[in-house]
């Protein structure tokens, strides 16, 4: 499948078939990189079909749309990034959406408070970014510890704590959602680091934004808003994580071959509860996100994005079987997702038909990775 690690079928302790027919190696080929073909055929599909403006204008090649869409992808980017690596290691995390929920309210109750008794607004947004880690991490030791103490399968475990924090998060936010936040935090999440006005009277305005009204107002452009920046941060740490260091390396291993990797003295114990907790500290980054982006906390808004990180990770190449993938598969993956809806809905698609779309590129996906694994003689594509 597109993005897989280089000499991932080594890493697992498999090589590849020796000798390969000329269509083999043409869907092998295929496999590598069918995810940038059908991204760059959908946003060409998308630019032909979605009506152009009154002026002219392309509507989808627009730069306001283009960033409305790295914004629409930055939770499912962060969930799935944690994603990545659980199932790379041949385990699944299914609480990450209401991880996120609890942070997202975790972080909203801490705001508030910080601020209402006294302290400034940078102090108050730090004390809620930590009060939304610290409760995301906390769910994640408790599924790892479980997943690698008790060899509970991860399945069951996550299932059964998806249920706890979502009652907690409910719980701490009376059923509601959390407001009365100061309006201050609303820039953290909104604001972008480059403005761009276009026109007469327009300019290039960098780490400020511009007070500016009417047509000036209406042309005003982010260029790179902050949460999707924060997302590029972690990206870029989760690329290093997993191609550059020993737990990467280790991560790989144990989804390869569990026994060969506990055989060859990797402490799995310990990779184990590393990966869920970097899976739900993602988790609790996304949830902090979008509060300050809604200004307000949401026991629920992680809810509809589980599937979707899921979705995002399998389109990118990560193998449901473990010991293969990346993180910029999963990046396009994610890309796909958003591109697909954003495209349908400027085409006035009725959401259901959105779902199956969706649903039938997952399919897709998991047929190529079928497909090659049957190719390099994995042997678990049944």
């Amino acid at each position: 499948m597109a993005d897989r690690e280089p000499g991932a079928a080594m890493k697992m302790g498999v090589a590849p078939s020796l000798t390969t027919t000329p269509w083999q190696q043409v869907v092998l080929m295929l496999s590598r990189v069918w995810a940038w073909a059908f991204l760059g055929l959908m946003i060409i599909f998308f630019v032909i079909a979605v009506p152009v403006a009154s002026n002219g204008a392309v509507n989808f090649l627009t730069l306001r749309n283009s960033q409305n869409i790295l914004v629409a992808i930055t939770p499912i980017l962060l969930l799935g990034l944690g994603q990545t690596f659980v199932i790379i290691s041949a385990g699944i995390d299914l609480s990450v959406g209401w991880v996120m929920s609890l942070a997202s309210v975790l972080a909203a109750l801490a705001i508030r408070a910080a601020y209402n008794g006294g302290a400034p607004l940078f102090l108050s947004v730090l004390i809620g970014f930590a009060a939304a880690l610290a409760g995301a991490c906390l769910v994640g030791l408790f599924n790892s510890v479980i997943i690698a103490k008790l060899k509970v399968p991860a399945f069951i475990v996550t299932l059964g704590s998806s249920f706890i924090v979502r009652g907690v998060a409910l719980l701490m936010s009376e059923n509601t959602t959390v407001i009365g936040l100061p309006a201050g935090i609303r820039s953290y999440g909104n604001d972008a680091l480059i403005y761009l006005i276009g026109g007469e009277g327009g300019g290039l305005y960098f780490l400020i934004r511009p007070e500016v009204s009417g047509d000036l107002l209406r042309r005003m452009d982010p260029i790179f808003p902050f949460p999707v920046v924060a997302t590029a941060i972690v990206v870029i740490i989760a690329i290093f994580l997993l191609r550059k260091t020993q737990f990467g390396r280790h991560t790989y291993a144990i989804g390869g071959s569990l026994e060969a990797a506990i055989r060859t003295g990797i402490p799995v114990e310990r990779r184990f509860i590393q990966v869920y907790m970097l899976s739900a500290s993602t988790a609790g980054i996304a949830g902090f996100l979008s509060t300050l982006r809604f200004t307000a906390g949401s026991a629920v808004i992680g809810d509809p994005l589980l599937l979707a990180s899921i979705a995002a990770v399998i389109i990118g190449g990560v193998s449901l079987f473990g010991g293969a993938g990346t993180v910029m598969g999963t990046v396009i993956g994610a890309l796909i997702i958003a591109v697909l809806t954003t495209g349908l809905v400027m085409l006035n698609v009725p959401s259901f038909w959105q779902f199956i779309v969706v649903g039938a590129v997952v399919i897709l996906a998991v047929l190529i990775d079928q497909s090659r694994d049957l190719i390099i003689g994995r042997g678990k594509a049944g």
